[in-house]
């Protein structure tokens, strides 16, 4: 298989890590790699960034290592008015493939208060991607982030992990948190299990259903303004998909014998199909080296850091996600049964509802998000939000001007308004 002869390749770039970081020191291409010392804009031994980098020498060397793994969190502080308050990260609770990652705020009553549930992607990035997103979703409340699992790490008798899976974590952590009330964000491809989930515990009527549940930029009717993304899904038959894109881990990793969409694949498709962004977070980096701005560099370095970082997905989760969501519709059809129990997004009648686009996604057509309030028939008018948003991409909903500017706000003031506030 080719992720054997990949792994093998990569063993040689290793070997060769030792004189790649010597020959790049002298022009100033530090081996940084997102880490406390790259957060300090300092290199491997201490010393600070030089001013200027040979052209080439860095990329040279973050080519040749190994698939990067992803940067931490490491989120110690937000700034709350005028004021750095401290944040504790945890571990909360854990599945084979999922740690529910929480980030509190040591502030006076952040405990009593509702907290936000951000329901990442699996869909080749790290949750590390949305650092930009707990950081400021954290102004106002605790955060907990369902941080996936590279499947390459997960034991073959763990068992297979597919889309109803997802779904079932995500309820087992919407469960958990019930207690303190919470407002749900999913991105992406994170849309139709978050949905899913919030669903079946809002049909149980045994918990606490969540207090409102926002969705960015995810595919809930893949029907409507079909993507890229969208037809090559609906163009091809799953074994089509199983016989192309379907690697096995190799050794020495702990998934050993697991079938799996690999992320060196994932990667791939994603710098096709969005140079643009690659070469803006390598350009912003280049030009931070260049001014010798030692927190510029750190920080641009962490972007391409979270960026390169992908992950394998379990072969079930990546087939089941391409016949439920993308070839059958069965959420948006109201096709969908976890189980013996049917997904019934209209017995939400107690969960605010968000809807987020924007105009220019490429990954996630017109419409597809906003499709939900169609299935959520049970949602009163009032507790309900479209919000379209200008000259903005798919990246541009979590992250930059767009999510600062435009889309935080308005989903806190929505948050506070239809919920109580965070009580």
């Amino acid at each position: 298989m080719f992720y054997q002869w990949l792994e093998t390749q990569r063993a040689l770039m290793r070997s060769m890590d030792a004189w790649a970081a010597l020959a790049a020191a002298p022009w100033g291409a530090w081996p940084a790699s997102g880490d406390s010392r790259a957060a300090r804009g300092s290199s491997e031994d201490g010393a600070p960034f030089p001013p200027v980098a040979l052209p080439g020498c860095d990329w040279a060397y973050r080519l040749i290592q190994a698939s990067p793994e992803p940067p931490p969190f490491r989120i110690e502080s937000v700034e709350i008015a005028g004021q750095a308050i401290a944040v504790t990260e945890t571990i909360v609770d854990r599945t084979p493939f999922c740690a529910l990652r929480g980030f509190a705020r040591e502030a006076e009553g952040s405990a009593a208060l509702a907290c936000v549930l951000l329901v990442t992607p699996l869909a080749g990035h790290h949750a590390v991607m949305l650092r930009e997103t707990v950081e400021t979703l954290l102004q106002s409340y605790d955060v907990y982030v369902t941080d996936w699992e590279n499947a390459r790490d997960v034991p073959l008798a763990q068992g297979r992990f597919g889309l109803d899976d997802y779904v079932l974590a995500v309820e087992r952590f919407l469960r958990l948190l019930s207690g303190r009330g919470v407002h749900v964000v999913a991105v992406c491809q994170a849309a139709p299990p978050a949905l899913a989930a919030a669903s079946l515990i809002a049909a149980s009527r045994d918990d606490r259903a969540p207090l409102s549940v926002t969705l960015m930029g995810g595919p809930i009717d893949t029907r409507l303004h079909p993507t890229m993304i969208d037809r090559l899904a609906a163009t091809h038959d799953i074994e089509w998909f199983r016989h192309m894109v379907i690697d096995v881990v190799p050794p020495p990793y702990l998934g050993v014998g697991r079938r799996i969409y690999p992320g060196y694949v994932q990667h791939a498709a994603i710098v096709a199909a969005h140079p643009h962004r690659q070469l803006a977070l390598e350009s912003r980096y280049w030009k931070s080296r260049l001014a010798g701005d030692s927190e510029a560099i750190a920080k641009s370095l962490r972007a391409l850091n979270e960026y390169s970082a992908v992950l394998d997905m379990d072969e079930c989760y990546f087939l089941d996600t391409l016949r439920v969501v993308f070839q059958e519709q069965r959420l948006a059809r109201g096709g969908w049964s976890i189980g013996a129990r049917r997904v019934a997004p209209e017995t939400l009648s107690e969960t605010a509802l968000c809807t987020v686009e924007g105009d220019r996604d490429d990954i996630t057509g017109a419409g597809q998000t906003h499709a939900a309030h169609g299935i959520c028939t049970g949602v009163p008018d009032q507790m309900r939000r479209r919000l379209t948003i200008h000259d903005c991409d798919h990246y541009d909903l979590f992250s930059g001007p767009r999510w600062h500017e435009a889309i935080h706000p308005t989903l806190r003031a929505f948050w506070e308004a239809d919920r109580g506030g965070a009580r």
